[in-house]
């Protein structure tokens, strides 16, 4: 667009503001109206599934779920039951527990299909004709303790019903364990929630300590995670900008109008969201403190500018036009920077990602609209109706004028630049490559403990009004709680899905070659891996099947046990044998896939993990996808830094091209594009070398940081730009052009400052880590970004003017 047209595209848009301001409001009014339909059509999306859709990891763990659950888990919810105390064991907590399971059984409304439990066994070893929960109850109160303590003996020596079900405190000799585990299958029911209260109600009428935990229980919490952090965060931002504006506007009228625009913002994004079908996932819970800070940027930088041409007593409609026409080119290039940074996310692979760069990006552009257009055409026709009224004035002098504080403190980036700008440009290039060097330790997460709050919940929480008290959470608890006290919990597994031809005399052969030299993450029995597969059934048949055993014996060449010929035969014997359920959870019917599930040492890595499961693939002569959650998460981490990298050379590049086309036609002047970006190329190596420092990595939120920062960061510097180009053109002084810029545009820059850095600040306060850590980055983001606009940016410009500046300049004028 060349300037002349750019002019003619304002000055149309100051016609409507100034002259037409009603047809304007009225129009921006109705189209609020059609946004907030769509606030009715908003559905949650909570917790991690989202995140891992189309990754190939967890493309074959659906596959491996779909094609190799038994039968009688298809699509059957369920919760386990964890009972806790002195000792689990004893007649008394056996009994419990089976009371809990007979009521949880008779309840018509939760539709239990089966419950399991270590009580159940003890007694089916006491009575083994024992087949209702009632009849086990009456089993195990008709044993004396010492029957009870022989039954717990006799099912504990097996081993693994001990390992599964058992704290990792039990005591063989006198039987005793802190903790048990039983599982209890239903229905699925259209109102999860409501079973749940059904299930919590009978385990509180039985007593004791039982812990209930399952799919429901984390879906519930998941859901709550959304509604409490925008009960605690929401609040919070409105009482933060109420109060930035109070102080920046200092009139109520003024105020009242901010808060309309603010308002109409939210509106209208998440009637968009609503109406595209986006749905609300734990990261939009970030989105609106950022459009309310964004917009309040734009506003106090609207009135600000409005408020300093009307010092003169000129019309409001002539110091509006004034004002916007400043305004507008520079809210066209904020809008046009930001836009990019959250647009710069939508080439991540990750969907939720990609949504939160559209949603956000979505929203600048509404703020810019509503507070570039609406809101001063809004003014206008305000301060015209209080011409004619009797309505007192209020607080209308703009902020950072040169009798006070700010205006004393706030050129001080151009004093202390003008004696050595050079000087002050190195060091900031030296911080730069410091943060850089410091930004390649960042880690990378994704976990289900990122969405969901500690364990130990803020002190805080005690002390907040009963409305926005955030509900008790129990999973984090929970998980600890397993992993701390249970093997089970402690047993990290990896699984491969394989496909391909295994009837083919070498499919077996290879598998089991491979298991013979395993990567060291894996656990091994006399150095190679035992998964649990096709093969560990076909062993397990031939040990208690002689018939099957010879079969298998016949058609192994090289008596290693496994099989290397007809292996078709021996699957159809093996699947319609006893064995044929279990063979089943690891080969499909028509034998073109299965499965193997290998453990690996606890505490290993995602990374290795994954790593070495891939490197294991590489030697099946089969097509085989190493999978499970562990796999599906290290992926999606990877994703993550992929696309923070990614994101943050093109918002990068974006910018710098958008900057440098925007000031080539307007000024001609393509370097001031350049010395625009230095603050924020500095501001982001400072960022990204603080998160080390900070101890946050990157997650599916943080990750969105850098390139977020670019856009709102450059907001800082464009401002200041934009008004010293300005005066500069009308002195050819760049000094006093800084001064001048500094006094009046730095003022409404330290309360937008203060706005935003009050809305990003407030997502610490949300009660999961992965947007506290947001908030607080985002915050150190804005800091150091107007920091940096006003100390490194100045002597940059003063270097600009040097080298690319009018010839009316003077060298001698800037040193």
């Amino acid at each position: 667009m060349s300037r002349f047209d750019l002019e003619e595209a304002i000055d149309r848009a100051n016609y409507w503001i100034t002259e037409r301001s009603g047809v304007v409001i009225a129009l921006f009014l109705v189209v609020t109206l059609m946004f907030s339909g769509g606030l009715g059509n908003i559905e949650l999306d909570e917790g991690t599934q989202g995140f891992a859709e189309d990754v190939p990891a967890q493309d074959a763990l659906d596959d491996v779920n779909q094609q190799f659950e038994p039968p009688f888990q298809d699509d059957q919810p369920s919760t386990q039951l964890i009972q806790r105390g002195d000792n689990v064991l004893t007649k008394a907590e056996l009994v419990r527990m089976l009371t809990l399971q007979q009521r949880l059984e008779e309840d018509p409304e939760i539709r239990v299909e089966s419950t399991t439990s270590f009580a159940q066994t003890v007694a089916l070893t006491l009575d083994p004709t024992a087949e209702t929960t009632a009849q086990q109850i009456d089993a195990v109160e008709g044993a004396t303790r010492g029957e009870v303590r022989e039954a717990v003996r006799s099912v504990t020596d097996e081993g693994a019903v001990a390992e599964e079900l058992l704290s990792d405190d039990f005591n063989p000799e006198n039987p005793s364990a802190s903790a048990t585990i039983a599982t209890v299958s239903h229905t699925e029911r259209a109102d999860p929630a409501g079973n749940q209260e059904r299930i919590d109600a009978i385990v509180d009428s039985v007593g004791g300590d039982v812990v209930v935990f399952g799919q429901s229980v984390i879906q519930n919490e998941f859901e709550a995670v959304i509604g409490d952090s925008l009960a605690l965060v929401i609040p919070v931002v409105v009482v933060l900008i109420l109060g930035f504006l109070i102080f920046s506007f200092r009139d109520p009228f003024d105020l009242l109008l901010g808060l309309v625009a603010l308002a109409m913002t939210i509106i209208w994004t998440f009637g968009f969201t609503g109406l595209a079908g986006i749905p609300f996932s734990e990261m939009l819970i970030a989105v609106p403190p950022l459009l309310l800070a964004i917009g309040v940027d734009f506003g106090i930088h609207a009135i600000n500018r409005y408020r300093e041409e009307r010092t003169d007593d000129r019309d409001p409609g002539e110091a509006m036009a004034i004002a916007t026409h400043q305004l507008l080119v520079a809210f066209f290039i904020v809008a046009g920077t930001t836009v990019i940074g959250f647009g710069a996310n939508l080439i991540s692979d990750l969907g939720p990602i990609r949504e939160f760069g559209l949603v956000a990006s979505v929203g600048v552009l509404f703020a810019f609209l509503i507070f570039g257009v609406f809101m001063p055409a809004a003014k206008v026709a305000m301060d015209r109706a209080r011409e004619n009224r009797p309505i007192p004035e209020f607080g209308t002098s703009p902020l950072g004028s040169e009798g006070s504080l700010l205006g004393r403190i706030l050129p001080l980036g151009a004093v202390v630049g003008r004696k050595a700008p050079i000087a002050i440009l190195v060091v900031a290039l030296l911080v730069s490559v410091g943060g850089g060097l410091s930004a390649t330790t960042v880690d990378t997460t994704f976990d289900n403990e990122d969405f969901l709050p500690a364990d130990d919940q803020p002190v805080y929480f005690e002390y907040l009004p009963e409305g926005i008290q955030p509900q008790e959470y129990t999973i984090s608890g929970t998980l600890n709680y397993l992993q701390n006290n249970f093997a089970s919990g402690n047993d990290d597994q990896v699984t491969v899905y394989v496909e391909g031809p295994l009837r083919q005399d070498y499919a077996l052969e290879s598998i089991h070659r491979a298991n013979q030299d395993p990567p060291p993450s894996f656990v091994t029995e006399e150095g190679a891996a035992q998964p649990q597969s096709i093969i560990s059934v076909i062993e397990t048949r031939a040990e208690n099947d002689p018939e099957f055993a010879a079969l298998v014996e016949r058609n192994d060449l090289n008596d290693n046990g496994v099989p290397d010929r007809n292996l078709g035969a021996i699957y159809d014997a093996l699947l319609a044998s006893e064995s044929g359920d279990q063979a089943r959870q690891y080969l499909t019917e028509d034998q073109h896939s299965t499965r193997l599930v290998y453990s690996v040492e606890a505490g290993t890595s995602g990374g290795e993990v994954t790593e070495d499961t891939n490197e294991l693939v590489d030697d099946y002569r089969l097509e085989g996808t190493a999978t499970g959650q562990t796999v599906v998460f290290q992926e999606v981490s990877t994703l993550i830094l992929q696309s923070a990298i990614e994101s943050l050379v093109l918002a990068l590049v974006f910018t710098g091209v958008f900057l440098l086309a925007i000031y080539y036609s307007l000024e001609r002047r393509i370097a001031l594009g350049i010395a625009n970006l230095v603050p924020i190329v500095v501001s982001v190596a400072v960022l990204a070398g603080s998160m080390p420092i900070l101890g946050i990595p990157f997650n599916v939120l943080t990750g969105t940081i850098l390139p977020i920062s670019i856009g709102v960061g450059v907001a800082y510097s464009v401002h200041i730009t934009h008004r010293f180009i300005d005066e500069y053109n009308a002195t050819a002084d760049a000094y006093e052009s800084l001064l001048i810029t500094l006094r009046g545009t730095g003022g409404a820059l330290t309360a937008s400052m203060l706005t935003t850095l009050g809305g990003a600040g407030s997502l610490v306060l949300a009660i999961t880590p992965l947007l506290g850590q947001f908030g607080l980055l985002m915050s150190i983001s804005v800091l150091y970004s107007y920091v940096l606009s006003i100390v490194i940016l100045p002597p940059t410009l003063l270097v600009w003017a040097r080298y690319f500046g009018d010839d009316r300049e003077s060298p001698a004028r800037i040193r």
